[in-house]
């Protein structure tokens, strides 16, 4: 008989197992250290658990952009409402597609929250117009007669301030600052300073001014006279439908709201776009005390800005306004006084928070495309804490259920089986924990369940390992070489077993969205951890207290009591030759 070549362990042999467990012990510690280390004793919880608001956004097309739906422009809005949630302060929020042309927003309860809900999907397609013609927003409204209140013109030494009240005559002009900054006026005195014949076409006896270029009569003015005449900027309907049809490069009907009054516009092509914005803060101006919203151009974006200011300084109201649309609205209509170039600030009724939510849309651009608010849903911290209780005590229950059945058919061998089920327990914990501000990971509903059946798929891999060596044992081998014998059998169960519930969860991971991937992440990593443990623990774990006493000596309560498997002596072969039996009936 050859020898066995040296270097080369035996199949079956023991290896060195306390090495084994030392370095699994020292992973699991390291594991548990970078959880205190980093600050984060829990897991992060989604928003079924912590409470919080999921947003559906479906993706529509914009006019002229048939084909505008696509993977790259869904993939940009994604970015870009990612950054406007989290440029708001708001942790663990989370943007992902589903499907072709809907996008999930996940926004945890806290700080900020409700703000970001607003700015999801905002479009934020900004432009500056010049202002053609300004009428009331109401149809039904009487407009003041021209010589309500004097025209104001560039160089009266009055001029309204943001709030409506007039300077002192004798107080000398105020010079720009710095940064060239634009002073917005009250539309209702732009309204009473503006003698133009009104759009509705009703009979006055005042004439236009000499300086005001009527529209050319053609059948595009003069239906869009006759969309101005009817416009009802009341309707919430009417100015959602403004938006939807306006084009960059052609004039185009608004609305702005000013005082609490609506306010509807004629408006020039647009001269400047929200691309041509570098960055955008909200600040608040030190001469009014309001707050205001600061803007830097771009080397083109100031070109193109000085260009139609020093148009617009040169003519009287309103046609010397130009008007900042943020997704079809007017949001501020500034009076040009002087040619402008670097910078900018829109000026309004702004509270602090509007003016921060108007900073940064603009600092962080526009989406590519028009987003519908499908579905919202709310869910409270105190429904998250009830759903997350129940999911706890169904996994307590789970476990209780699987020690019981251990104990009862295992016996002594369910110890190992319980420190085991720890051991993977405290790996998994960590790990889930380690993985919220390393990847955003939050812990959801579905994801307890997916632990909890992994609960059943760690057990299965000890079952699988102790009938084997229980085999051994009933074919007449005692406890250690059956322990070592048992292992290469129960080892391809395991892995195939275990293999099979992993690409299961990869294949849910890829097909899913949503809530259901948090389930098959779980299930797919409490897989990976079951091989870990039962290679790097249980089994060096079992070839130790194979050495021991209790288990090796076959007692009752060990689980390996060779007469209750019903072992028997090994059967050996008989040297003597059985001879043929001669009376048929013995045949």
């Amino acid at each position: 008989m050859a020898a066995p070549q040296k270097g080369r362990r035996q199949t079956g042999a023991p290896g060195k197992p306390g090495r084994t467990l030392i370095l699994f012990l020292i992973a699991m510690i390291a594991l548990v250290g970078g959880m205190f280390g980093a600050g984060e004793l829990t897991p992060r919880l989604g928003i079924d658990l912590a409470g919080g608001t999921t947003i559906t956004l479906k993706a529509k097309s914009s006019p002229g952009q048939a084909n505008a739906v696509n993977e790259t422009n869904m993939n940009t809005a994604v970015g870009i409402i990612e950054r406007r949630v989290n440029g708001l302060g708001v942790q663990e929020a989370e943007v992902q597609t589903q499907g072709s042309d809907n996008i999930i927003v996940n926004i945890p309860k806290g700080t900020n929250s409700e703000q970001a809900r607003e700015q999801v999907g905002t479009t934020a397609q900004l432009y500056f117009r010049p202002v053609l013609t300004l009428g009331p927003g109401d149809p039904a409204a009487t407009q003041p007669p021209p010589d309500a209140s004097p025209a104001p013109s560039a160089d009266s030494s009055t001029s309204p301030s943001p709030s409506g009240s007039d300077k002192p005559a004798d107080k000398p002009a105020e010079s720009p600052s710095p940064s060239e900054t634009t002073q917005g006026r009250p539309l209702t005195d732009d309204l009473k300073a503006d003698a133009t014949p009104t759009p509705s076409g009703s009979a006055s006896d005042t004439p236009a001014p000499s300086d005001t270029a009527a529209p050319p009569a053609d059948p595009a003015t003069e239906k869009l006279q006759a969309d101005f005449t009817a416009l009802d900027c009341t309707n919430e309907k009417a100015r959602g439908a403004l938006g939807d049809n306006a084009k960059p490069d052609q004039p185009t009907l608004a609305c702005g709201e000013n005082d609490g009054v609506w306010e509807k516009y004629i408006l020039g092509p647009a001269e400047v776009g929200g691309k041509d914005v570098d960055d955008a803060n909200a600040t608040i101006n030190q001469q009014t005390g309001q707050w205001i919203v600061q803007m830097d151009f771009t080397g083109g974006g100031s070109k193109k800005f000085q260009s139609i200011t020093s148009k617009l300084s040169q003519q009287q109201a309103p046609q010397n306004q130009f008007a900042i649309v943020l997704d079809g609205e007017v949001v501020s209509a500034p009076s040009v006084r002087q040619t402008l170039s670097a910078n900018a600030e829109i000026s309004g009724n702004f509270t602090q928070e509007s003016a921060q939510d108007l900073g940064n849309i603009l600092s962080y651009g526009a989406l590519p495309l028009t987003f519908q608010e499908e579905t919202v849903t709310t869910v409270t911290a105190a429904l998250g804490g009830e759903q997350l209780h129940a999911g706890l005590i169904a996994g307590a229950i789970g476990l209780a259920l699987v020690i019981i059945y251990l104990v009862l058919y295992y016996r002594g061998l369910a110890l190992i089986a319980i420190v085991s089920l720890l051991a993977s327990a405290v790996m998994t914990y960590a790990i889930m924990t380690l993985l919220g501000p390393g990847i955003g990971f939050a812990l959801n509903l579905p994801a307890v369940c997916g632990a909890i059946v992994a609960i059943g798929i760690t057990a299965d891999s000890f079952i699988v390992y102790f009938e084997r060596i229980r085999d051994e044992i009933r074919e007449g081998r005692t406890l250690r070489p059956a322990v070592e014998r048992a292992w290469p059998r129960a080892r391809r169960t395991i892995l195939v077993s275990d293999f099979v519930s992993f690409l299961a969860a990869a294949v849910l991971f890829t097909v899913t969205v949503g809530k259901v991937q948090g389930f098959a992440f779980t299930l797919g990593l409490t897989t990976v951890l079951d091989v870990v443990v039962v290679f790097f623990f249980t089994k060096p774990v079992m070839t130790l207290v194979a050495r021991t006493k209790f288990f090796s000596g076959g007692g009752s309560w060990s689980g390996l009591d060779p007469k209750r498997l019903g072992a028997k002596p090994p059967l050996r072969r008989s040297t003597r030759r059985l001879s043929a039996p001669t009376d048929p009936k013995e045949a």
